[in-house]
């Protein structure tokens, strides 16, 4: 007699707009058995990222919806989603994702994001990338580190689900500090998926 079979992977849709490596390291999370999650489709705001490759060379469906396609953000959003719909996600991840993303009426589960630093502190438009880590070390601040919310109509305003802290050192530049709060991203990041996954296995 066979025992109880485990629940299927939760389905979600991963979004970007460029190199993939939050993509690669969420793939990598899975494959360790790490996250009980399946990505099963990608959409890129760019088709000129790596990302591309990235979910291409995953064998994973990838589609390309550029902003500047459409007319507006409200257009722009209902290509995605309705291209995005017949995949049937549960949850939707922002990897890098510079678009303003509105979510779908359809979707029972999260949106995610992932902010490279402490929010509510630099946050909002336009700060994403080194533009957030330059305010950073501006502030003089003596960490950093990096923020997973629920997204909501307000850049970076959803609720906070999980904060990972790392210093800023002396003689930090952008750079520097960005290697380290990716390092904390690939960390947290994979922590919450796993954990609203198993939130919405249980719902």
């Amino acid at each position: 007699m066979s025992g109880p079979t485990a629940p299927a992977p939760l389905p979600v849709a991963v979004l970007l707009s460029g190199s993939g490596r939050t993509l690669e390291n969420l793939l990598a999370k899975i494959r360790a058995g790490e996250v009980p999650v399946a990505v099963v489709a990608v959409v890129a705001s760019r088709g000129d990222v790596r990302g591309i490759e990235v979910a291409r060379a995953a064998g994973l469906p990838c589609a390309v919806i550029r902003r500047r396609d459409h007319p507006d953000a409200g257009a722009h959003n209902a290509a995605v989603n309705a291209w995005l719909a017949p995949f049937a996600p549960r949850m939707i991840v922002l990897a890098g994702y510079l678009c303003h993303y509105q979510t779908p009426g359809w979707l029972d589960g999260p949106v995610l994001n992932i902010h490279p630093a402490l929010l509510p502190r630099h946050g909002g438009r336009g700060m994403w990338g080194h533009h957030v880590h330059e305010a950073v070390l501006a502030a003089g601040e003596r960490e950093s580190g990096c923020t997973v919310h629920r997204v909501s109509d307000v850049y970076d305003a959803g609720e906070i689900l999980g904060r990972l802290r790392v210093p800023v050192l002396p003689g930090d530049t952008p750079d520097t500090l960005a290697a380290r709060v990716f390092a904390a991203e690939c960390e947290l990041y994979p922590r919450i998926i796993a954990e609203q996954a198993d939130l919405l296995d249980h719902m």
